[in-house]
């Protein structure tokens, strides 16, 4: 009996070491260092960073259209001739051979082209901006992931440990079971039902086991490393508005979904304005200069210089451009309503995840309770037993009961730290910076005003 209640108390505390906090050693791994790691080295989060970059390129693209346009060209060749002219009253004859070469520039340059030009570089700087919020959204995904990964490691490895716990009682309480039934005391049914009972709990550590197994395999999928000596996890309340109120507030201006959402409204808007721009006068200057040589036999030499200023009044096109300024207005009217149903889903997001917050604190300490009342029933039966009051099922019962108590504890409080990642994810603050995680924040805007104002070159800003 005394090392049966040995291990009772061992199975215990290996659950709360695991989730409740308790103090862990100096080289032991943190939540805070496994989101860094997540953040720095998840693929999908750099591929997605990547996506903004390749994003950032459409306002230089924009921007190309203030710019001058410039074309070199040079021709040569062979060139024979033969004939005839008449010149005053006399006909000459006309033979020889030439070598054609010619050498020429052409400069165009839009002056107004009824404001397309400006509106897609805002419509470009829009999109941008939407960009980096859907780096946002995927930045918070990344990092809730993480964070559950991070608990679901920790709580399966301590259930791991409670069913390897409850199977050495189990043996224990076999062993005992035998020995009396040896002398008389039990029957052999008593027998039966300590096998079976340790029959079920040899099955429970298993299937924990390969529940712990999935799970290492996505924290390394996740988080890019092996789970080595994992310290307990802590909520992030510090980090969450007071009230629900507030949080449905903060997430309607915060999260990223809605805050793209936004900027896709104004990316809309402006399509709009670059499709009835294509009803507008277009004017370009063009000004060309252009050497030649041995042309004809009787032009050995010629240069050539022009500038020209082009007038085009669109009249009608076939109805095209109108087709498409109703079609851009309703995008336009699309993107409006989408942006009400990111908002719906946003505060139900933030109520859901309020709701599991609050539901998984109380759930801690009624699974805590749970605990403590199980151990003392559990002591009490084994002790009524031991007086011929309680059969063996009766203990073995009751041993299932703590085990499923602690279960619950080490679930609950796992629910309790992922509920107050989520809400913070819901709010749109999950963020290296909000947490004070010891990293670089990576700057979308770095690369954008490297290639902003870029009139010539092919290699990225990375040398690439």
């Amino acid at each position: 009996m005394a090392r049966q209640r040995i291990f009772l108390r061992c199975s215990t505390a290996i659950a709360l070491v695991l989730l409740c906090g308790a103090a862990t050693s100096v080289s032991a791994d943190t939540i805070e260092a496994a989101l860094v790691r997540a953040y720095q080295s998840n693929p999908q989060l750099n591929a997605q960073r990547a996506s903004v970059r390749v994003t950032d390129e459409n306002v230089p693209q924009a921007l190309s259209g203030y710019r001058p346009k410039i074309a070199v060209t040079a021709s040569g060749g062979y060139q024979y001739t033969e004939g005839t002219s008449r010149f005053g009253g006399n006909q000459l004859s006309l033979q020889g051979t030439q070598y054609p070469r010619a050498f020429g520039a052409t400069i165009s340059q839009t002056l107004f082209n009824g404001n397309q030009t400006a509106n897609r570089t805002r419509a470009a700087e829009g999109q941008v901006s939407a960009a980096r919020e859907g780096l946002r959204v995927l930045e918070q995904s990344v990092l809730l992931a993480a964070a559950t990964i991070y608990m679901d490691y920790l709580r399966d490895s301590a259930i791991v440990e409670v069913q390897r716990s409850n199977v050495r009682v189990l043996e224990q309480t076999l062993k005992q079971t035998r020995d009396r039934f040896n002398v008389g005391e039990v029957t052999r049914t008593d027998v039966a039902q300590s096998e079976a009972q340790l029959a079920a709990g040899r099955t429970q550590q298993l299937a924990a086991e390969s529940n712990l197994t999935t799970t290492r395999a996505n924290f390394r999928r996740i988080i890019g490393s092996e789970p080595e000596a994992l310290a307990p996890g802590s909520p992030v309340d510090r980090f969450l508005p007071n009230t629900l109120a507030a949080a449905i507030e903060l997430g309607l201006i915060e999260n990223p979904n809605v805050t793209a959402a936004m900027f896709g409204i104004d990316v809309s808007y402006l399509n709009v304005k670059v499709s009835e721009g294509a009803l507008f006068p277009t004017l370009t200057l063009q000004a060309n200069a252009q050497q030649s040589y041995e042309q004809t036999i009787a032009s050995p030499k010629q240069f050539v210089g022009s500038a020209v200023a082009q007038l085009s009044v669109p009249v009608y096109q076939g109805g095209a451009e109108y087709s498409l300024i109703r079609q851009s207005k309703e995008t336009l009217a699309q993107q409006r309503l989408n942006l009400e149903q990111v908002r719906d889903q946003t505060r139900a997001s933030v109520v859901q995840a309020w709701g599991q917050l609050q539901a998984g604190r109380s759930q801690v300490a009624s699974a805590q309770a749970q605990v403590t009342a199980s151990e003392i029933a559990l002591n009490g039966v084994r002790e009524e037993a031991r007086a011929g009051q309680r059969t063996t099922l009766d203990v073995l019962n009751a041993q299932q009961a703590l085990v499923n108590a602690r279960v619950a504890l080490v679930t609950a409080q796992h629910d309790r730290v992922v509920a107050s990642y989520s809400v913070l994810s819901a709010v749109g603050r999950l963020s290296p910076q909000v947490l004070k995680l010891s990293t670089t924040v990576y700057d979308p805007s770095v690369h954008y005003h490297q290639v902003r104002d870029s009139w010539v070159g092919v290699r990225t800003p990375d040398g690439r």
